[in-house]
């Protein structure tokens, strides 16, 4: 007889199993990722808890550790934690027993700890050796009849003991503590609420199985965070409700102070539930020191065990809108994103507010009917003893002698069962009764007591054997819960008053804009520069490079449309407050920074304007003396690159821009001193890619300089400023109309001393001017002080420019506002008198071209 031995090399072969590697790799993530989310990252519907918390909670109760009992040491919960249910590290135990001792992380905490637990500044617990917990009081409502087999239990890592699969939980926990996990491809986050809130809404399904979200929400207001402070807005909450997802907007709570005469100060009371309030402080003193909040002249944290206070002092004169606004921004708000997503029968879900309370309901209806069944079938076998007893008792002398006359308690057992029809059960407590339970007295309290276990089981039994009485029982159960730890709601709603935007931050301010011809832009406030009398240097203004010269100043409020036209014939749109308010004496941000000019390419107008009238046109005038109008409704939607204004031929620039409505007349002038007023109707409406019509017909040596728009009643003069600071006032009424494209009329001389012309502006008498120089001095004054005299005059002193600068640009500050109300400084530095000529004699000075009309094509 022989036996073959087999080949190892076969039995190596016959254990391998070949599989493709992606399926190998797909099944191997699969079960890890859920491994992950069942086991680690997603808490139960059920009860709240993720298996960590859980099984915290559950060593505790086993250990002995309640809410009576003393404190124990962190480093003894933890152990036997780790030991016995959840071998995967303590330090991660430790973290989560020490959240749920955190009153600003859990809305009702679940530990009563004792020690240093952290802090809302991010400050760490101390180690688990010096901190001691027990469990808190509304902990044990979560294990309540645990015992009584109200849940499963389930083998723990290693088969030696019995772990709950989930706790009986008296009370919705998921929703009222919240919970928070990233998983493998998904993540949970559910805010926590108000006890008393849940419970109602709990109650209200109980009654109303149909209710809507609308109806739950009468009685749950919205998250009720720990740390208070408030959320803005219902709709993000009805979203959340409704859908299981939300945005919702949690802003701090605080107050604004007046604590010196001109002086606020922005008390911090709350912070956003999850905000680091040590790291909010200081971003908050990084901006300041930044330069990106300004305002704020301290800064401190002056929180203690009574609660939060942060508080921050303003400047004199800061606007507290503003500082608020920008903390509401930055610090003082942060979005909550609700993703209602928990294990049901343990697969991921994403729930509405009405479906966590229907899984939570059916969980409870689930404890409370085991817990029934448990309780009667003790309630009976309880009753059998009793009846037994109360029969040993009617039959008192004969149980006794056939006791005494057995030869053992088997034997009495057995006897007491033949004779008295006595049950095992019910002859086994017989014999093991004490003499002195047969007295009368015991008689009547077994007799009392089986009356009460009579009336137990006929209660369980219709709680078993009616859903309403069932339901019953959960409310009240509810009702208790609620009246033992309900509280007041800590987070406030508010009504959403909007989202704030950046503009929101930004004043309602007039300012000046300086542009450069480097493409260089900044603003300043208006009421940083003083009116001067006419005649004066003025102050700095901007600080030029020494090969770049300012190209324009002009006024607009901050959050102002501003329409942007460039040499090039473009045009771009941007707000005010986009531009960089800097300090009279910086350079200015690169406009490339802020438009998307080309190589080469200047402002060189900007129109002021929120929206065009349907009647409006953009009336646009070039170098070489082509006008055009285009409507203004062709200047909407202009994308970052911008958009054509007008096509130029080559060597032309666009110059100036004015609005118009179809009743105005338009008085070109040029460097030369000439001037053309016509009505604007001979310039026909035309498309942006038009080139325009002449409008005036120009010396060859000469361009055009400026455009205004005017009416025949215009009761204004032409402000006329020429390169070397020199300037008039002309009533308007002195151009006569004519037709386009003639000479003109002379307007003002431009020999050596004037030089030419830089600017023309319509005024009255009350404007203020703003004069700036190709150098970045800045000069304002008033228009009345400029010497109102006739065309075809030298005019008088109006910016005391230096050797090598000269006047690059002018605008107007309206009469009426309060910058353009403002009264001259500084002395007049310069007599009117000093005029060449008088509107008399002067005007015979003009040449024969003075009146000439010429009207050859375009």
């Amino acid at each position: 007889m022989s036996s073959e031995i087999p080949d190892p090399t076969d039995i190596q072969a016959r254990s391998v199993e070949t599989v493709r590697i992606e399926d190998e790799m797909e099944q191997s993530y699969i079960d890890y990722a859920m491994s992950v989310i069942a086991g680690r990252a997603l808490p139960d519907v059920r009860d709240g808890l993720k298996p960590v918390h859980r099984r915290i909670l559950y060593a505790m109760n086993e250990m002995g550790i309640t809410s009576n009992t003393s404190h124990r040491k962190c480093s003894s919960i933890v152990g036997e934690t780790m030991g016995d249910y959840h071998p995967h590290g303590d330090q991660a135990i430790y973290d989560t027993l020490v959240r749920m001792a955190q009153d600003f992380s859990m809305r009702y905490p679940l530990i009563d700890s004792q020690g240093n637990f952290g802090s809302m500044d991010g400050d760490p617990a101390a180690a688990m050796r010096y901190t001691e917990a027990r469990m808190a009081s509304i902990a044990e409502e979560l294990l309540e009849d645990i015992e009584r087999d109200t849940v499963d239990f389930a083998s723990n890592y290693d088969d030696r003991l019995q772990e709950p699969a989930v706790l009986p939980a008296a009370f919705p926990n998921l929703l009222v503590n919240g919970s928070s996990g990233i998983a493998v491809g998904m993540s949970t986050n559910i805010p926590p609420h108000n006890l008393g809130e849940i419970i109602d809404a709990t109650v209200a399904l109980i009654e109303d199985p149909d209710i809507a979200v609308e109806g739950l929400m009468e009685h749950v207001k919205g998250p009720d965070f720990p740390t208070g402070a408030n959320i803005v807005g219902r709709d993000a909450i009805y979203s959340a409700y409704a859908t299981g997802r939300g945005r919702i907007r949690v802003r701090a709570e605080y107050e604004v102070e007046e604590w010196k005469p001109d002086r606020d100060r922005i008390v911090i009371t709350e912070v956003p539930y999850q905000a680091n309030k040590a790291r909010m402080v200081e971003r908050i003193a990084d901006d300041v020191n930044d330069g990106d909040l300004e305002g704020i002249s301290d800064l401190r944290d002056e929180s203690d065990r009574d609660g939060v206070r942060v508080v921050i002092d303003l400047k004199r004169g800061a606007n507290t809108d503003v500082v608020e606004n920008k903390l509401l921004e930055n610090h003082l708000e942060r979005t909550f994103g609700v993703i209602n997503l928990s294990l049901v029968d343990g697969q991921p879900k994403v729930l509405t507010l009405k479906e966590t309370l229907e899984e939570y309901l059916a969980h409870r209806r689930e404890v409370v009917r085991r817990r029934s069944e448990y309780d009667l079938n003790e309630a009976e076998e309880r009753a059998h003893i009793l009846e037994g007893r109360l029969k040993a008792l009617e039959n008192v002398d004969e149980v006794v002698d056939l006791i005494r006359n057995s030869e053992d308690r088997d034997a009495a057992k057995e006897a007491l069962s033949e004779t008295f029809d006595f049950s095992a059960p019910q002859a086994e407590h017989i014999v093991r009764m004490q003499l002195g339970s047969l007295t009368s007295m015991e008689s009547a309290e077994i007799e009392a007591e089986y009356e009460e276990v009579t009336a137990e089981i006929d209660r369980l039994e219709t709680i078993l054997g009616s859903e309403e009485r069932l339901l019953e029982v959960i409310t009240e159960e509810l009702l208790e819960i609620k009246a033992e730890y309900g509280d007041d709601r800590r987070t406030s709603i508010l009504e959403d008053d909007g989202t704030v935007t950046h503009e929101d931050l930004i004043p309602q301010e007039d300012v000046f804009v300086v542009m450069t011809e480097d493409d260089y832009v900044k603003r300043m406030p208006v009421d940083a520069f003083d009116a001067q009398g006419r005649g004066g240097k003025g102050i700095i203004g901007a600080d030029v490079k020494d090969d770049d010269r300012v190209a324009a100043v002009f006024r607009a409020n901050t959050h102002d449309y501003l329409l942007c036209f460039t040499n090039h014939g473009k045009v771009y749109r941007l707000k005010t407050y986009e531009i960089p308010e800097m300090s009279r004496t910086a350079r200015g941000k690169s406009a490339v920074n802020i438009l998307d000019l080309e190589n080469g390419e200047n402002i060189t107008a900007v129109v002021d304007t929120d929206e065009f009238a349907p009647n409006e046109r953009v009336t646009m005038v070039t170098r070489d003396g082509y006008v055009k109008r285009t409507a203004g409704t062709e200047f909407t939607n202009i994308q970052s690159n911008g958009k054509i204004a007008a096509s130029l031929e080559e060597g032309d620039e666009l110059v100036d821009v004015e609005v118009t409505d179809g009743t105005k007349d338009l008085v070109v002038a040029t460097e030369g001193g000439m001037t053309i007023r016509f009505d604007e109707d001979e310039v026909r409406a035309m498309g942006r890619n038009a080139r325009g019509v002449r409008g005036i017909k120009l010396e060859d040596d000469d361009a055009v300089a400026g455009l205004v728009a005017t009416d025949g009643g215009d009761d204004r003069a032409l402000l006329t400023v020429t390169r070397n600071g020199y300037g008039k006032r002309t009533l308007l009424s002195a151009y006569r109309t004519q037709s386009r494209y003639g000479k003109g009329l002379i307007d003002i001389k431009t020999n050596d001393r004037n030089g030419p012309v830089t600017a023309i502006k319509a005024v009255t008498e009350d404007d203020h001017l703003v004069m700036m120089s190709e150098r970045g001095q800045i000069m304002r004054t008033r228009a009345g002080e400029i010497s109102a005299v006739g065309r075809n005059t030298m005019g008088v002193t109006v910016m005391d420019v230096a050797e090598g600068d000269a006047v690059a640009s002018v605008d107007v500050v309206p009469a009426g506002t309060p910058e353009g109300d403002a009264e001259p400084t500084d002395e007049e530095t310069d007599d009117e008198a000093s005029a060449d000529s008088t509107d008399g004699d002067a005007a015979d000075e003009a040449t024969a071209d003075d009146d000439a009309t010429d009207d050859s094509g375009d």
